[in-house]
C-alpha cells in the first residue's frame, strides 16, 4: 500500500533550491538594521484573524495524499523533550524514536522502507547534548539545543552566549535562542538586534532558531516587527513560542510570521525558516500548519530545512492516523510511546 509522495519530493533535510515568484533565494546572513522598514510594519488583526478562520475549509487532503503529507510533517519535526525531569535515558529513548519514528509494520505496509524516514532533529537541553550526540552517531538526524536562559532569556548577556558556545562545543548543531521580550514591549530595536547578532555569532556554523515568545509580545504587530529584525540580525529560522508560554503557536501569529517571511524574502532574496511550536498535539492540527506554509510561501517551505514543528506528543497521534489508513482501525495510544 504505497502512499503518494507528495509530488515526488523525497523526505531529505539537507538544504534545497529554494525559489519564491520564480526567484532563487539564497540563506539568510545579517543585513543593517532598517528601521525605517521596521516602523512602516503594520498588521490588520482583523483580516489575520478571518483568513486564519479559512484554513481548513480552504484545502483539505485525504486518504494516501493525507497519509504524505502527514509523513512529510513527521521529516519536519523536532522531536522534543524539555521537562524538569529529563534524564539520560528519556534522551536516548527519544533519540531511538527519532531514528524510526514509525513502527516496522506501518512502514512496510505503506511501502516507505526506502525513504528511511527520520525526524528533523531532536531539541533538548543543554545538559544532553552530548547524549543526543552519541545517540544519533551515524545518522543525519541534527541535534538542537535550547539556549540563552531558555525559557524566559533574563540570565546576563554574557551567560547566555557562553551557553551557546558550549552546546555548539558539545555538539548541537542547531540552537533554539530565546530573545528578550522587553526589547520588543519598549521598541528597543537596536538593542534587539544586537542581541541576536551576538547570539548568532556565538553560533557559529550552527544553525540558529529565534525563538520570539509570541504569547508574551502582546500585539500581532510587535510580532511582525520582532521577525523583521530577528531576520536582519541573521536568524536562520523565526519561530513562535518556548512552550512555556500561557498562550504557544497559533494559527494567527503564524500567519503573520510567515507573512514577515515571504516579505523579507521579497525584499533582500534571501530565506529564513519557520518553526512553530507549543501546543500542537495532533495531526489535524500538523495539517493545518502545512497548509499556511503551502499556501502561503509554496512548496520549497515544506522541507526540514525550512520548516519544523516543536513537537513531541503529535508524533503518536500522527502514528495512530497513519495505522488506521492503513487497517481501517484506530490503536489505543499506549501502543505508540514516544520516550
Amino acid at each position: 500500500m504505497a502512499v503518494k509522495q507528495q509530488e515526488q519530493h523525497p523526505v531529505i533535510h539537507q538544504s534545497v533550491p529554494v525559489e519564491l515568484n520564480g526567484r532563487l533565494l539564497e540563506p539568510n546572513r545579517r543585513i543593517p538594521l532598517n528601521l525605517e522598514w521596521v516602523e512602516e510594519i503594520r498588521v490588520n488583526t482583523s483580516a489575520v484573524e478571518r483568513r486564519a478562520s479559512t484554513i481548513d475549509t480552504r484545502r483539505s487532503v485525504k486518504k494516501e495524499w493525507q497519509a504524505a503529507w502527514l509523513l512529510r510533517a513527521i521529516a519536519c519535526m523536532d522531536l522534543t523533550t524539555l521537562s524538569g525531569d529529563d534524564s539520560a535515558e528519556r534522551v536516548k529513548r527519544l533519540c531511538a524514536k527519532a531514528r524510526y519514528p514509525l513502527q516496522r509494520h506501518i512502514v512496510e505496509k505503506l511501502g516507505i522502507e526506502e525513504l528511511n524516514l527520520t525526524t528533523g532533529a531532536v531539541c533538548v537541553y543543554h545538559a544532553f547534548v552530548e547524549t543526543a550526540v552519541k545517540a544519533l552517531e551515524g545518522t543525519d538526524i541534527p541535534v538542537a539545543a535550547v539556549s540563552t536562559g531558555f525559557p524566559a532569556g533574563l540570565s546576563p548577556l554574557a551567560e547566555r552566549v557562553q551557553e551557546i558556545r558550549r552546546s555548539v562545543e558539545a555538539g548541537a548543531h542547531e540552537i533554539d535562542i530565546v530573545i528578550t521580550r522587553a526589547h520588543v514591549f519598549n521598541g528597543e530595536w537596536q538593542a534587539l538586534y544586537d542581541e541576536v547578532a551576538a547570539f548568532k555569532d556565538a553560533c557559529g556554523a550552527a544553525h540558529m532558531k529565534a525563538i520570539l515568545g509570541t504569547g508574551d509580545l502582546l500585539t500581532l504587530r510587535n510580532v511582525a516587527r520582532a521577525s523583521v529584525v530577528a531576520m536582519m540580525a541573521g536568524a536562520d529560522f523565526i519561530k513562535t513560542s518556548t512552550g512555556k508560554e500561557a498562550t504557544n503557536a497559533t494559527i494567527p501569529v503564524s500567519l503573520v510570521m510567515v507573512r514577515a517571511i515571504r516579505d523579507y524574502a521579497e525584499r533582500t532574496g534571501m530565506s529564513v525558516g519557520f518553526k512553530p511550536a507549543g501546543g500542537i498535539k495532533t495531526a489535524k492540527q500538523a495539517l493545518q500548519w502545512m497548509y499556511v506554509m503551502k499556501d502561503e510561501l509554496g512548496r520549497p517551505w515544506l522541507e526540514p530545512s525550512l520548516f519544523r514543528f516543536g513537537a513531541s506528543s503529535m508524533l503518536a497521534d500522527i502514528e495512530r492516523q497513519l495505522e488506521h489508513y492503513i487497517t481501517g482501525r484506530y490503536s489505543a495510544a499506549y501502543r505508540h510511546p514516544i520516550a
